[in-house]
């Protein structure tokens, strides 16, 4: 409609001119968003939804609506019941159907909205179908934010070649690309990890005359940062400042993302430092990376208070579902298992909801602790919450059968996975084989790696060092060759964890020769050895007796310069001690300290039992002061070496004061220990002490050696306490515990010093009974102390020794002649 307007203020001569003032129609409140709220009173339920009316048909020009008049098929819809209609079909059903009865179509106005309608719906097939429809239309004309919502729809469900096709078609349509576009196309190809293409489309950009914005740039960061490509990212962010355009925080996340993507772990923190400087302020995402890098760093501490201090300040950096994940996984790697569990009820008390990966975190920590029950009843839990249990669920309930040596359960897990649809990918596979193989089930994991194959799944080196682990477990040195054959005819090389587990199978299997031409051909093929490859040289020639051997590889190690390990220490310290080197073993416990390796008490004890065999006592002593300075965790085999030390060096009662720290600690007692216990209590001449021992230790008599045995019968003989020596001894029989003929060598002489000889003869007498015949030394003993012991005697005890030489007789007591000579009394 127009309107006659006649200025008043002009005073024309000539002919006068009229203005006309076009009144468009007021279409731009047919595009304002409504909102629309329904509600379920019976299941106390709300819906709040946005709806979209567009271009109706008192819109359309004229010639258009009076045409869709006439037709009743043609209905007036708005543009957001358009697409529910639209998202309600198949792509099998008739799409242009129902878009051709839209009256709204004859409005190109509302073909950008419907674009966006479709795209808040997801559906990527229904949109295409859509687009396609659209540029068909007559009155279609090709806009620039069309293909820039459907390259970031295609960006989205990462088909890049599509959206990158969209962006050649806009060309040919004659619609420029703007910012937009080529944001989408660098976002587009740094998800796909193409990060050189996303370089290229900058340059285009660049040549198109198109400025670069801040978020442009942080495209292009992340898309170099999530490669791993952190030094392109660093390069492009310094491109950004010297063009003017200064990082924001959300670059700043980008560049520690690249770090730790990269594995740059310290870099990240040193960047986090710099960037505390700036007055930008780290938000949550900022610090979960650094909660990540710390956790890699193993600086659980720091990530432990940056977790705390969250919690404190909630307004500044409140925690989320991923700093709580991080906080669990955390805890896993440090073994508190229980804190796992805590953290995660912390989650569901503070309201929020716990994902997938949340629920896999700790399902992670009970599988790498082979608790199978708690990671069953967390994979139950995730199904209660509406999840769906994915391949990394079913892999980890797997993963923990098989530590729990359950390897019948992982396989039920395994089928349980296929009949759910989640198909098992190549870890699933190597945990399956790894639940046979460390269990000792070969065959059975040769079959997977078989099924495995057949189903498409090529195996990797993870494959054939679980299966090289499981030979040498099994002790068939014939399966090693046919495991490396294996590797060498599918083309899978080698690297030093596969050789490390091969030479550890040739090792255990007694194979040296075998482990040593697989190391020299492993240093031909230049795959660089590590400290785990000469743990398992030196400490297999170790057990061979092979020390110059191990000697030399340890000095090989020492020319490659491999860091030293506390394994390769402790191992070359015993080499040396046995070759009687303590001044080499020495150098090689405190270069130990030099490299910053801190020994533990494996270390300590090989340095140890090296100052005990050289008896050297006052170092042991010195040592062992030192493990307990720097708060090593002692064990039973640290224990035994110090309190050897301790009685040979004349400081027994140090032996019982460690007891007693035992005790507290619960570090379990052995034999050893009861051995050095009953010979600081002979030294000490502490009988009370040793008595009460004795009563503790009667509950182990079967399990106990046989020279602990006889041991305390020695104490409580010498100590003059025979009766309570044979007292100890019937319990001793009792239990059913091994004696030989040293115990009742034992015996005997105790009873004969103590004047028994009654008791004396019948023990020679049990002797014969049990099947140990005596020896000729204790008929001799006897023997003597009869033509000692005078007329009175002397005639009872040739009779007993007589009916037991007859029974000797019968039994082939002693092979030895027996000299009757003895006998001959006055």
């Amino acid at each position: 409609m127009a309107t006659l307007y006649q200025p008043t203020h002009l005073n024309l001569t000539h002919r006068s001119q009229t203005l006309i003032l076009c009144k468009k129609p007021k279409s731009a409140s047919a595009f304002e968003e409504k909102k629309q709220v329904s509600v379920d009173y019976d299941h106390a339920k709300h819906e709040v939804t946005t709806r979209l009316g567009g271009l109706r048909k008192a819109d359309i020009p004229k010639r258009y609506r009076l045409r869709v008049e006439r037709d009743p098929f043609q209905k007036d819809w708005a543009v957001s019941e358009v697409a529910d209609r639209v998202s309600e079909l198949h792509r099998s059903e008739d799409v242009e159907g129902v878009l051709n009865r839209w009256v709204g179509r004859f409005a190109r106005k509302n073909f950008p909205f419907l674009i966006k309608e479709m795209i808040m719906r997801g559906s990527i097939e229904h949109c295409l179908l859509v687009f396609d429809w659209m540029k068909n239309q007559k009155n279609y004309c090709a806009r620039k934010d069309i293909y820039n919502m459907l390259i970031g729809l295609h960006v989205r469900h990462n088909r890049v070649d599509q959206a990158r096709g969209l962006f050649f078609e806009m060309q040919e349509w004659r619609c420029k690309p703007d910012a937009k576009t080529y944001d989408a196309l660098i976002n587009a190809h740094g998800r796909a990890g193409q990060w050189r293409w996303s370089m290229n489309i900058m340059e285009d950009m660049l040549r198109a005359a198109i400025a670069p914005s801040r978020y442009t740039y942080n495209n292009l960061i992340n898309a170099c940062g999530s490669s791993g490509n952190w030094k392109e990212a660093l390069n492009v962010c310094k491109k950004m400042s010297d063009n003017g355009v200064g990082p924001d925080l959300v670059t700043h996340n980008i560049i520690l993302s690249a770090y730790k993507t990269g594995g740059q772990y310290s870099k990240a923190l040193s960047y986090f430092e710099l960037m505390k400087g700036t007055k930008i302020r780290p938000d949550t995402t900022t610090l979960n990376i650094i909660i990540h890098c710390l956790i890699k760093l193993g600086q659980y501490g720091k990530a432990s208070e940056i977790f705390s201090s969250m919690r404190d300040k909630r307004a500044e950096c409140c925690p989320d579902i991923v700093t709580f994940t991080s906080i669990i996984h955390m805890y896993s790697v440090c073994g508190q298992i229980e804190n796992c569990k805590a953290v995660f009820d912390t989650i569901l008390a503070e309201g929020l909801k716990p994902n997938i990966v949340s629920f896999n975190a700790l399902l992670g920590a009970y599988a790498s602790h082979g608790m199978s029950k708690e990671a069953l009843s967390v994979l139950n839990e995730i199904k209660k919450s509406g999840f769906r249990p994915d391949v990394v669920s079913y892999t980890s309930l797997l993963n923990a059968y098989g530590r729990s040596k359950l390897p019948q359960r992982a396989r039920e897990v395994f089928e349980m996975m296929k009949r759910n649809n989640c198909k098992p990918n190549l870890v699933s596979y190597n945990a399956l084989i790894d639940a046979y193989g460390s269990n000792g089930l070969l065959a059975e994991a040769v079959g997977v790696l078989r099924d495995m194959e057949q189903n498409g799944i090529q195996p990797n080196v993870v494959s054939i060092c679980t299966l090289l682990a499981a030979c040498g477990r099994c002790g068939q040195k014939v399966n090693v060759d046919t495991v490396l054959s294996a590797a060498k005819l599918r083309g899978i090389k080698l690297n030093s964890i596969a050789y490390n587990s091969a030479i550890g199978s040739y090792m255990n299997t007694g194979e040296h020769e075998k482990a040593i031409n697989l190391y020299r051909s492993m240093r031909k093929k230049k795959v660089k050895p590590d400290s785990v490859t000469y743990t398992l040289l030196i400490s297999g020639c170790c057990r061979m007796s092979k020390y110059s051997e191990a000697l030399g590889f340890f000095d090989e190690m020492m020319d490659l310069k491999i860091p030293l390990s506390k394994e390769v220490a402790s191992t070359v310290i015993c080499t040396y001690s046995k070759q009687g080197q303590l001044r080499e073993a020495e150098s090689v416990f405190n270069l130990t300290h030099m490299d910053g390796c801190c020994p533990d008490v494996v270390t300590y004890t090989a340095m140890l039992q090296a100052y005990v065999a050289a008896e050297n006592w006052e170092k042991a002593c010195t040592l062992f002061q030192e493990m307990e300075i720097n708060g090593i965790n002692l064990d039973t085999v640290a224990c035994s070496a110090a309190m050897r030390a301790f009685n040979k060096g004349g400081h027994s009662l140090k032996v019982l004061i460690l007891a007693e720290h035992m005790k507290e600690k619960e570090i379990p007692f052995s034999d050893s220990i009861f051995f050095e216990m009953i010979s600081a209590c002979s030294l000490l001449r502490d009988w009370r002490t040793a008595i009460h021992l004795i009563k503790l230790m009667e509950p182990s008599f079967p399990v106990v050696s046989v020279s602990l045995i006889n041991q305390l019968l020695h104490f409580l003989g010498k100590s003059g306490k025979v009766d309570t020596m044979m007292k100890l001894f019937y319990k001793i029989v009792e239990s059913g515990a091994e004696i030989n003929i040293d115990t009742y060598s034992i015996l005997l002489k105790n009873l004969l010093s103590a004047g028994n000889w009654r008791k004396y003869i019948e023990v020679l007498q049990w002797m014969e009974d049990s099947g140990v015949p005596p020896s000729y030394g204790m008929y001799c003993d006897i023997s003597s102390y009869a033509l000692k012991s005078g007329v009175d005697y002397a005639p009872v005890i040739k009779e007993r020794i007589e009916s037991l030489k007859g029974k000797a007789g019968v039994h082939g007591a002693t092979t030895e002649p027996y000299d009757s000579t003895l006998l001959a009394f006055h």
